[in-house]
């Protein structure tokens, strides 16, 4: 009976670590906090090299994609959060769905 508590903690936290490595290229549940929010902005400004340019070259729309966040769209295309939402204004932030259009120009 005494070996039985601590195996079955060691148990617990292995599964634990199991269910939040495979679940870490998930992305859809907002309560993963602003930790995954800041990793995925962080990716995000690493990788938007041409996606900035592309809002500066005319184009009217964004096509969300799957694990954008709207910080992470507005550094992409070069247009402020603010105004991302002062052209969306029925834009939810937080409930971005994967093939929404994103207004990007007046």
């Amino acid at each position: 009976m005494r070996l039985l508590a601590p195996a079955a903690l060691v148990l617990f936290a292995v599964a634990f670590l199991l269910v939040l490595t495979s679940s870490g290229g998930d992305n859809s549940g907002s309560s993963t906090g602003s930790r995954a929010e800041s990793t995925r902005t962080t990716q995000t400004t690493r990788t938007s090299g041409s996606g900035a340019r592309r809002g500066r070259l005319g184009q009217n729309f964004y096509t969300v994609k799957t694990g954008d966040t709207l910080a992470g769209i507005a550094v992409k295309v070069g247009i402020p959060v603010e105004k991302l939402l002062e052209l969306n204004p029925d834009l939810d932030p937080q409930a971005l769905v994967s093939g929404q259009k994103i207004k990007l120009r007046g």
